[in-house]
């Protein structure tokens, strides 16, 4: 009779990667019931000397005695965004920036199914050293590496990132919607001074280190004390200051939507990545803007309480577009 590691090894060969954008949710869906929720990358760094110009990290773990991409479970209180960084830098020892969601992989295991969400993650600093569960790392080309791996649904998503990675990001933003805040019909003062509720300031707490997987450069919000309020908990994890610019709230949209439209085609050009702290107005007005000038098209543009577009650029068009419902802890 087979292994559990052998027939997972087997049985593992259904990959589910979403539309045109990627998108991850929060609540416990049909597909969760009963699984195991992990999360991991495609790690890479620039190598010139490679056909794609860059390399790839695979592990060896001598206990399965396989070649995969980091990946681990989520763990109590993580976002999955977290859990893959956290993952990759216990496995690899590389601390990470985090990139373009590839999508995700669910297989049996057991009588449960496990649902893996891969990113692109690219190696900032660190070395890698044995550990408990990886003995080696290696750097390798795309095709060397899809040689090396065990799995194909790890080759699928490697093929994923490959595509993704081949269209480099010069640019990207983050458009955040403020968490939730006291009910405006329960509020009878100046609407910007409406707070947060304690779900929102929850909400604030947890986009802190979900954000700072991303490295961002700068920080930027609506006038709003609820969009402040928001970035504050960001702010201080990551020692930048927040820049209020109300042309990026509803009122400045609506009013002067064409100067709004410059201020974030000013974020694009000025390139690195920008998280903007905004409302649930300009947030798929200014999305379905930016898509519809470039190669990107987006059926349906939510913006949730607490949600995040992490959106990327290249040459000033928008290339990538993936969706995270909110920051809370998966269920």
């Amino acid at each position: 009779m087979a292994s559990m590691h052998e027939q997972d090894k087997d049985q593992r060969s259904a990959l589910h990667i979403t539309g045109r954008y990627q998108v991850i949710r929060n609540n416990a869906a049909k597909e969760f019931r009963r699984s195991t929720l992990a999360a991991g990358a495609v790690l890479w760094r620039e190598n010139p000397s490679t056909p794609e110009g860059v390399e790839v990290a695979i592990i060896h773990r001598p206990h399965y005695d396989d070649w995969s991409l980091p990946k681990g479970k989520v763990d109590p209180g993580e976002s999955l965004v977290v859990t893959a960084a956290r993952e990759i830098l216990e496995e690899t020892g590389y601390s990470v920036v985090m990139g373009k969601l590839l999508g995700k992989v669910t297989y049996p295991v057991g009588d449960r199914t496990k649902v893996v969400y891969y990113w692109t993650a690219k190696a900032q600093s660190g070395d890698f050293h044995p550990n408990n569960e990886v003995g080696e790392l290696v750097w390798l080309d795309f095709t060397s590496a899809r040689q090396h791996l065990s799995y194909e649904v790890d080759r699928q998503i490697l093929d994923k990132a490959q595509k993704r990675l081949a269209v480099p990001s010069d640019c990207r933003i983050l458009f955040v919607r403020h968490g939730r805040a006291h009910h405006r019909e329960n509020w009878s003062g100046n609407d910007y001074l409406r707070p947060l509720d304690k779900k929102g300031r929850r909400q604030a707490d947890y986009l802190a280190p979900l954000l700072q997987a991303y490295a961002p450069d700068r920080l930027i919000s609506a006038e709003p004390e609820r969009c402040q309020h928001t970035a504050a908990p960001t702010a201080q994890a990551l020692g930048l200051d927040v820049l209020v610019d109300n042309s990026f709230g509803d009122d400045g949209w609506i009013s002067n939507m064409n100067q709004s439209k410059r201020k974030i085609e000013e974020l694009i050009y000025q390139g690195g990545t920008s998280v903007v702290f905004a409302q649930g107005f300009i947030i798929p007005d200014a999305i379905a803007w930016l898509a519809s000038r470039g190669r990107l098209p987006l059926d349906e543009v939510k913006a949730k309480k607490g949600s995040i577009w992490v959106l990327s650029f290249h040459e000033g068009e928008l290339t990538g577009a993936d969706y995270i419902e909110g920051p809370l802890p998966v269920k």
